[in-house]
């Protein structure tokens, strides 16, 4: 096994170079994902190595990208987009719910779209309005996308090319504040070969006394919040979602039937939000397991703040505490 240490873009940016070596009906599509590699450098040195005609600089139209990649799909290709901040994506919010994500229904089955729409989401890095949001819950309440969020540069390395290789369109959330973290990444595994897990939780932390349940960005918080409540003599059971839709609740039953309690935590405004869907589909499941209320933890109702009050609306290790310490005490 050949593992090597990357970053988390750096592993996007792998994973994406194999599915375009594997498949020459794989191309990109994006605002200056061309010369400059993206902004967030995550595309670098794929058009230097795979040409314009393949890794394409699109005009600065969102509802232009994803029509034109909706078209490539019907015409055999697999178009991978990037939006190039997560507030941008809703001039292209008509083709991706109206479009891409009713074309298999509407044709009874015989169109398919694999189109990957990739958007770098969340916050934590000090931006300005429209370039921290958190909209992954408007498209899984979509039917017919797949909407997908990695945690770390193994799964994201493998999640970007079984998406890729997917006939569903997939909407692929990228936790922006997480591109320059880094973690070992096995790049001699065949992804295609492994288990899908665009449709699988994982518990990454096994624990006795609560289930928290997290996905993309707010994963390393959890991880942490568990690492501290371990120094107090509790022990927080973590589980990744991974996928928003198709959501794994067996997985996640599973591991509330065990611990009787449950904290979902994610950046996203609470109200409404992913959160909101596991607690249902988890007191439904789990009703007579469960010793509290389930709890959510996530950002405010309020637009995306300024960057110097953004520490105060993300959900930080002691807003998570406080609500596993309050489902404790319950």
């Amino acid at each position: 096994m050949s593992t090597q240490r990357m970053t988390f873009a750096k592993a996007i940016n792998t994973g994406l170079r194999a599915a375009l070596e594997r498949d020459p009906k794989v191309m990109l599509m994006g605002e200056d994902i061309g010369a400059l590699g993206g902004v967030f450098r995550v595309t670098d040195g794929l058009a230097k190595d795979f040409g314009t005609d393949r890794v394409v600089d699109t005009p600065l139209a969102e509802s232009g990208i994803v029509g034109t990649a909706i078209g490539l799909a019907l015409r055999g290709y697999r178009p991978v987009c990037e939006i190039q901040f997560d507030g941008f994506i809703f001039p292209a919010f008509d083709q991706i719910t109206t479009q891409l994500s009713k074309m298999h229904y509407r044709s009874r089955g015989r169109l398919n779209l694999p189109v990957v729409i990739r958007v770098p989401f969340g916050g934590g890095i000090g931006a300005v309005e429209h370039h921290s949001e958190s909209p992954e819950v408007l498209f899984a309440h979509t039917a017919g996308l797949r909407v997908v969020s990695p945690s770390d540069p193994q799964d994201a390395y493998t999640m970007i090319q079984q998406a890729v290789a997917s006939p569903d369109p997939v909407m692929f959330f990228e936790p922006k504040g997480r591109y320059w973290e880094k973690g070992d990444v096995d790049t001699d595994a065949d992804a295609l070969a492994a288990a899908s897990v665009l449709d699988g939780a994982r518990v990454l932390r096994p624990g006795t006394d609560v289930t928290l349940v997290a996905h993309g960005p707010t994963v390393a918080t959890a991880l942490r919040v568990a690492d501290a409540a371990a120094a107090e003599g509790r022990s927080v059971e973590v589980v990744d979602l991974r996928t928003i839709s198709p959501l794994d609740i067996t997985t996640v039953a599973a591991s509330v039937r065990r611990t009787g309690r449950c904290v979902v935590v994610h950046e996203a405004p609470v109200l409404y939000g992913t959160g909101a869907e596991v607690a249902a589909r988890v007191t439904e499941e789990c009703f007579y397991h469960l010793e509290a209320p389930v709890l959510r933890v996530g950002g405010f109702h309020t637009p995306y703040p300024v960057a110097k009050l953004e520490h105060e609306y993300l959900p930080g290790l002691d807003r998570v505490l406080d609500a596993v310490d309050r489902v404790l005490a319950s």
